[in-house]
């Protein structure tokens, strides 16, 4: 089962805009174990904080360009 952070960061990317393939690209990993990720079928450390992070330096790109 998905974990809450990772329903924040879904909501996130719709409210910005921004896809997973955007997400994954930020995070240097591919968009298939980013949906992984995402889905809670795989739970890397510290996934949350690089997820994060990766998504508030896309937000801020957005609102920058």
């Amino acid at each position: 089962m998905p974990e809450q952070w990772t329903a924040e960061i879904i909501g996130e990317m719709h409210l910005n805009r921004i896809t997973a393939k955007e997400l994954s690209a930020q995070l240097g990993y591919n968009p298939k174990y980013v949906s992984t990720i995402l889905n809670g079928h795989r739970k890397p450390k510290k996934a949350e904080q690089m997820f994060r992070e990766a998504l508030n330096e896309l937000i801020h790109q957005k609102q920058a360009g």
